[in-house]
């Protein structure tokens, strides 16, 4: 009997994939563990292997096709076998189907390749989404709901071969590379550089000439694609504010308008002298020329003339100190738009508390000497918390959580995120596994992760899967601090610097090397005694160093 093969599932963030190739053919004999695609997911290309025996009958997509996860990609039987209600059964949402015995599907009408009338009316029944020619914007990151264009490396018209690159998209996270997957002429672009896409929005249309582009754009918007926002704007200057004189054009010498009894308002008068102004130099537009509040609002004092003031001029008067309101508003980054929604999600969604804890650093410094002198790799005392907090949650299981919504789920593995500072915001790296990793090891993977965060050439599997989070600001000063939890971890350490301050040892007030942290903890999983007891283990490693080497 034929068996039916669902695009599977092949990362954990996957909703759809991509055909990058067939390996076997409509009609073709198939063995356990011949390869029969190679699928390209949102995080790599991945090989598909047959898990049985038979004759390829069906694929559900062509090479560049896309399939969402569980549509029907082949089918494998015996040869002549009907397959066309498995076929029916199967095909709510698949790309049309390919067998032996159907035939080509028909040209598209022609149409000039780029022109993009407005008015266009939407095909009854297209699904762009099924079309081959047809690039969305690609979700490239676990938070991400939209992408700027970073820069177009095809243009209209140009050829584009598989793997090439076609554009630089700036996520919330990185400015990654999106690689062509077919073949063929870039026809349309959906956005221009510096412009914004929506997920699953129209990124571009690689297909032959001729190709009939006007529809599906058209298609594409009467669908509900939001178009591009164009941040042209944002590079405008600031325009002034209504009524506000222009400033001279040249400098001009100052002239008295009003000599003796000086006509005016009470409260111009009253604002004049608040602003510092001499009435003299203001030309009144009220009744027989007299001074209104608007005429002191709208003054604007001459800028002095560069030529040697006259020995008879009237004696100077008081300075006047003039300015003019100014701002630049900067359109919202990528990463800053999810920092702000998922840290405003999770502070005011998980109830917080803190518990803060200062460690004597003494053993630790005279430690982190000893191995620098030996290390490979520098070790610092950023390293040495990761490494200790990594044997804390070891011995203190349920800080090593996160809240599921329905349940709360204790990770047996210790994932520590690495809070890094970046031009626009903040990445959290993370270090996989770290109980088991050396202070070396914990040393060189954090510095790499930051390197590459300055280059924003962190993957989204190079950030994704913490357990728990650090954010050190010891580095700049801050003595103690609070942070907001990075779900779906439960907690997060604040750590700020060493400070040498007066200590109370076996009775006597000593010089002393202090550092403070704060844990940041999600009262739904974890309650007071629980963050207190693994604070205290946090203490005792790194209060006694060798701990952290047996």
């Amino acid at each position: 009997m034929a068996e039916v093969i669902l695009m599977p599932r092949l990362s954990d963030t996957m909703t759809e994939g991509v055909i990058a190739a067939w390996h076997k053919h409509v009609g073709d004999n198939v063995k356990k563990g011949d390869l029969l695609a190679e699928i390209e997911t949102d995080k790599a290309t991945m090989e598909l292997e047959s898990y049985q025996d038979g004759v390829l009958l069906h694929i559900g997509t062509p090479d560049g096709g896309k399939l969402q996860v569980n549509d029907l990609l082949a089918i494998l039987g015996k040869p002549g076998e009907n397959i066309s209600e498995l076929i029916k059964l199967h095909s709510g949402g698949a790309t049309a189907p390919a067998t032996a015995s159907q035939p080509a599907p028909a040209a598209a009408p022609a149409a000039p390749a780029v022109v993009e009338p407005a008015a266009t009316p939407a095909p009854v029944g297209l699904d762009i989404a099924s079309m081959e020619e047809v690039v969305l914007m690609p979700r490239l990151s676990d938070t991400m709901t939209e992408g700027v264009i970073a820069g177009w490396q095809k243009n209209i018209g140009d050829t584009v071969k598989k793997g090439e690159v076609l554009a630089d998209i700036e996520t919330d996270k990185a400015t990654m590379e999106l690689e062509s997957y077919k073949d063929g002429i870039l026809l349309y672009q959906g956005a221009k550089a510096g412009e914004k896409i929506q997920v699953n929005d129209l990124l571009c249309i690689i297909g032959k000439e001729g190709l009939d582009v006007a529809a599906i754009v058209a298609a594409a918007k009467s669908g509900g694609a939001k178009p591009a926002a164009a941040t042209a704007s944002a590079a405008a200057p600031v325009a002034q504010p209504a009524g506000a004189p222009a400033a001279p054009t040249a400098p001009v010498a100052e002239t008295v308008i009003n000599e003796g009894r000086i006509f005016a308002s009470p409260l111009a008068k009253k604002l004049a002298a608040e602003k510092g102004v001499d009435l003299r130099f203001i030309k009144g537009s009220g009744d027989n020329g007299r001074i209104t509040k608007t005429d002191v609002e709208n003054y604007v004092p001459a800028v002095a003339s560069a030529a040697p003031a006259s020995k008879a001029a009237a004696p100077a008067a008081a300075p006047v100190v003039t300015g003019q309101v100014s701002f630049t508003d900067v359109p919202l980054s990528q990463m800053r738009k999810v920092i702000a929604k998922r840290l405003s999600e999770s502070l005011f969604t998980a109830p917080h508390f803190y518990l803060t804890m200062s460690i004597d650093m003494d053993a630790a410094i005279a430690a982190r000497t000893k191995m620098n002198e030996v290390a490979k790799v520098k070790i610092s005392f950023n390293d040495m918390v990761v490494k200790a907090t990594a044997m804390a949650l070891k011995q203190n299981p349920k800080v090593n959580s996160s809240w599921m919504g329905d349940f709360i789920r204790y990770n047996d593995h210790i994932n520590i995120g690495v809070a890094v500072a970046v031009e626009d915001g903040l990445l959290v790296p993370v270090v996989r596994y770290a109980d088991g990793k050396s202070l070396s090891q914990i040393g060189a993977e954090v510095k790499d992760f930051a390197q590459k965060a300055k280059d924003k050439k962190l993957q989204p599997a190079d950030w994704e899967g913490s357990t728990f989070t650090i954010s050190n600001l010891g580095m700049f000063g801050i003595d103690q601090f609070t942070a907001i939890i990075n779900p779906p971890d439960s907690c997060i350490l604040a750590v700020g610097g060493i400070a040498a301050e007066p200590v109370v040892k076996n009775g006597q007030i000593v010089p002393g090397n202090m550092m403070k942290v704060t844990l940041s903890c999600d009262h739904r999983v974890v309650d007071g005694a629980t963050g207190a007891a693994f604070l205290q283990t946090l203490k005792q490693l790194l209060e006694e160093p060798v701990r952290m080497l047996v």
